[in-house]
């Protein structure tokens, strides 16, 4: 079982990870990982590394420019910060090549934050891509994945 000391370390970082992803600052957001690697289970892509991890930061910043999360709930394990949250946007920018739609979304999303110490070693998330897609309009962006 982790020390409360650790817990504490790592939901700041956790929040820190928050925080720079809506503010875009995206080196800030880099530097809560060891090694940035991301898993995104609906469309079972991977980025590995910084310059990845930055191309998708770019990439979907792009398509949703307002994204942000509400409702953030916490759960801790020995080696993960589990969170549950609502992940908003509106589609105001090209996604996957396809023109934006103007149209918004709402979906909940389940991240897991590995840790490894303090910091970030992977972040996996699961979420219901169709449910995103046909709220902004895009639903054959899957096809292109």
């Amino acid at each position: 079982m982790i020390s409360e000391e650790m817990r504490a370390k790592r939901e700041a970082v956790v929040n820190e990870h928050f925080e720079s992803e809506a503010a875009q600052e995206f080196d800030r957001t880099l530097d809560t990982f060891d090694h940035p690697h991301y898993e995104i289970m609906a469309s079972n892509q991977v980025f590995d590394g910084p310059d990845e991890v930055m191309q998708y930061y770019k990439t979907t910043r792009t398509a949703f420019p307002d994204q942000r999360h509400e409702n953030v709930c916490l759960h801790f394990s020995d080696d993960a910060v589990i969170a549950e949250f609502d992940l908003l946007g509106t589609n105001k920018g090209e996604l996957y090549g396809r023109p934006p739609t103007g149209r918004s979304f709402r979906v909940p999303i389940v991240a897991i934050f590995f840790f490894e110490g303090e910091k970030i070693v992977n972040e996996r998330i699961y979420f219901d891509s169709i449910s995103l897609l046909s709220q902004i309009g895009q639903e054959d962006v899957l096809k292109s994945l």
